[in-house]
C-alpha cells in the first residue's frame, strides 16, 4: 500500500571525521520530508571521537561500533538498526538540498520493481558539474565501467528520470523489502566495489535501478580515503577481482581471469615502478595476492542475510 510519507531510515558513517558529519547533519536538518530517523555508525575512529555528533544532534541513533568494519560492515550495522520502510544509504561527506528526498520516495512508491533510486549527484566543490546520473554495466573482461554524465556541465541535458544498470553508494534509497530478500551488502570489500556487487545482486533479483532527476546532492569525493592513496590502490584492484569471482561465470569468467593476470596486472605493476610510486606498488602487489592466499576460501561466495 503506498503511504504518503513513509519511514525513511537515514544511514551513515563516520571516521574520524565528526566535522564531515556534522555538516551534512546541518544539511539534512534542512530537509521538507517530515518522516524520518537517522541512524551514524562510527567505525572506531582513533583520532577524532564521535561524541559531538550525538552532543549537537541528541536526537540521532549513534552507534559506535568496536572496529572498523569498512562500508558495507558499517552499513549493515546501521540497516539492522533501522525501522523505516526504506533505508537512505548516504555519504557522511555529502550536503543534501531542502527536497531531495520526496522525488525518491515517490519513485520507489511508484514501482514496486526498483530496489534502488539514487538522486543526481554534482561535486560539492564544482556544483555545476555532474558526478552522477547513471552507470553503465561493468565490462566482464576489464571490469570496469563507466559513469554516465560523468565531469560533465549540468545544462539540464539530464532532467527526466531513467533505468540505469548500477546504483550509487553514495546515496541510494532502498526498500527494506528488496535488502530482505537479497541479504545485506558483503563484508569481504570492505571499501569499494561492495556497492557494486550489492547492486548487481539486486538486478539478478529481477529489481532496477533508478536515476531520479530532480533529486539533487553535493559530494566531497574522495575525502575519506584521499584521491590517489596507496591505501585506496590496494582495495580497488584487490576487489575488481573479487567483483570479478563473485558475478561473472563460466567461460566469462575465464577470459575476464586471463585478461587481468596476464595483462593488467603486470602492466599496472610495472607503471607502478616506471613511476617510482613504490607505495602503490607494494599495496598493489597485496591486493593482487589477496587472491592467491584465498583462491579456495568459500567465503568469497558467501551472502549475509538480514534476517
Amino acid at each position: 500500500m503506498k503511504e504518503e510519507f513513509p519511514l525513511v531510515s537515514v544511514v551513515a558513517g563516520t571516521y574520524n571525521q565528526p566535522e564531515l558529519t556534522l555538516d551534512f547533519l546541518k544539511s539534512l536538518k534542512k530537509i521538507t520530508y517530515p518522516n524520518y530517523e537517522v541512524i551514524i555508525f562510527d567505525n572506531a575512529s582513533d583520532k577524532k571521537k564521535p561524541g559531538i555528533v550525538k552532543e549537537t544532534y541528541p536526537e540521532i541513533t549513534l552507534i559506535e561500533n568496536k572496529e572498523n568494519l569498512g562500508y558495507g560492515g558499517g552499513n549493515n550495522v546501521g540497516i539492522r538498526a533501522a525501522k523505516g520502510k526504506y533505508i537512505l544509504m548516504i555519504n557522511n561527506d555529502v550536503e543534501v538540498e531542502p527536497g531531495f528526498l520526496e522525488p525518491l520516495v515517490a519513485k520507489l512508491e511508484s514501482d514496486p520493481t526498483i530496489a534502488v533510486a539514487n538522486p543526481k549527484i554534482r561535486f560539492f566543490y564544482k556544483p555545476d558539474t555532474i558526478q552522477y546520473i547513471g552507470f553503465t554495466a561493468i565490462t566482464t573482461i576489464t571490469v570496469r565501467n563507466r559513469g554516465i554524465g560523468f565531469d560533465e556541465k549540468d545544462v539540464g541535458q539530464y532532467e527526466e528520470d531513467r533505468f540505469t544498470h548500477f546504483g550509487c553508494g553514495t546515496a541510494a534509497l532502498i526498500p527494506m523489502e528488496a535488502i530482505k530478500k537479497v541479504g545485506l551488502i558483503s563484508e569481504l570489500f570492505f571499501l569499494y566495489y561492495d556497492e557494486m556487487d550489492w547492486f548487481q545482486r539486486f538486478n539478478d533479483a529481477g529489481y532496477k535501478n533508478a536515476y531520479v532527476h530532480n533529486s539533487l546532492i553535493f559530494h566531497k569525493d574522495s575525502m575519506t580515503t584521499g584521491a590517489m592513496s596507496p591505501y585506496k590502490t590496494y582495495f580497488i584492484n584487490r576487489n575488481r577481482i573479487l567483483y570479478l569471482r563473485r558475478n561473472v561465470h563460466g567461460l566469462k569468467f575465464l577470459i575476464g581471469l586471463m585478461y587481468q593476470f596476464l595483462m593488467a596486472v603486470p602492466k599496472n605493476m610495472l607503471m607502478f615502478l616506471v613511476k617510482g610510486q613504490f607505495k602503490h606498488f607494494i599495496a598493489y602487489k597485496n591486493g593482487i595476492g589477496w587472491h592467491f592466499v584465498n583462491a579456495f576460501n568459500p567465503d568469497v561466495h558467501k551472502n549475509i542475510s538480514l534476517d
